[in-house]
């Protein structure tokens, strides 16, 4: 079932933890659904590539799978959003052939990294043909870029479909855009790779989420007391990096390419 393997190890309180971090993603869904909340973070969950009988890419219990299904059993039509780098397989897999969880991943061409999965024609089965969106992005993809193929997609998509509420795994840029659409917004961390700019990632989105997003007087409390020194100068946002020509020239026509392949395969269903 796949644990006991190098990217889900056997450790000690291996099940309590799991189940405290599926559980606060469970909470937060309850607390939309009695109306107690319109946001709710919990930075420990996004375990998206877990399946029902089987522990995947350090994700040991799906608990955005799991909230997705309780919203949905509640009568909720929801939208789930996964920018991770990686393909958000166990979720996608979850409702393939429903229409009550309209799954959107953005994540990296699957030929060139785990899990493999994600490509433009898994668009779904039977009642959920067209309710699995998948935006494969080139290697180098930018800020800018990888903008447009969400600006390009999701928004549409998530204007025909109409939900209820948002599950969301985080990015900051991408709040602002949910936002908008003036629903409730639960919403998980992910990855970690790199503890302080997990932590950094954390603390923006959520920052942007309860509408409190300022650089002023950030950067000092960063470095001083989460990351135990002094020298952090650029605050909770990355620096701006510089795009070569080359890059451009390369990444723009494979975006270009994955927004006309979704638009093709899922944009007629809706209407689109």
């Amino acid at each position: 079932m796949g644990i006991g393997t190098s990217d889900c190890p056997v450790f000690e309180g291996l099940y309590e933890y799991a189940l405290l971090a599926c559980g606060a993603t469970l909470v937060g869904a309850k607390l939309i659904l009695a109306g107690e909340a319109d946001a709710a973070f919990n930075p420990s969950g996004g375990y998206h590539h877990a399946g029902p009988e089987k522990a995947s890419g350090f994700c040991y219990i799906n608990d955005v799978a799991l909230a997705c299904m309780v919203l949905a059993e509640a009568g909720k039509k929801v939208l789930y959003i996964d920018v991770d780098v990686h393909h958000g397989d166990g979720v996608a897999y979850a409702f393939y052939d429903r229409c009550d969880v309209m799954t959107i991943s953005f994540h990296q061409d699957p030929r060139t990294l785990f899990p493999g999965t994600g490509f433009a024609d898994e668009i779904g089965t039977g009642a959920g043909k067209g309710y699995c969106v998948n935006v494969p992005l080139p290697i180098g993809t930018y800020d800018r870029a990888y903008m447009e193929a969400f600006e390009a997609i999701a928004p549409p998509l998530i204007s025909a479909y109409k939900p209820d509420v948002i599950v969301f795994e985080l990015d900051a840029e991408v709040i602002r855009h949910l936002l908008s659409f003036d629903k409730p917004i639960l919403m998980t961390g992910g990855g970690g790779y790199n503890v302080e700019n997990t932590v950094r990632a954390w603390v923006l989105a959520w920052s942007v989420l309860c509408g409190a997003d300022s650089n002023a007087g950030k950067n000092r409390t960063l470095g001083g007391v989460m990351l135990g020194s002094t020298d952090w100068r650029r605050g909770l946002r990355d620096s701006a990096l510089v795009v070569s020509n080359h890059q451009h020239n390369t990444v723009m026509p494979a975006v270009e390419a994955a927004i006309k392949a979704v638009k093709a395969k899922v944009f007629a269903v809706h209407g689109l």
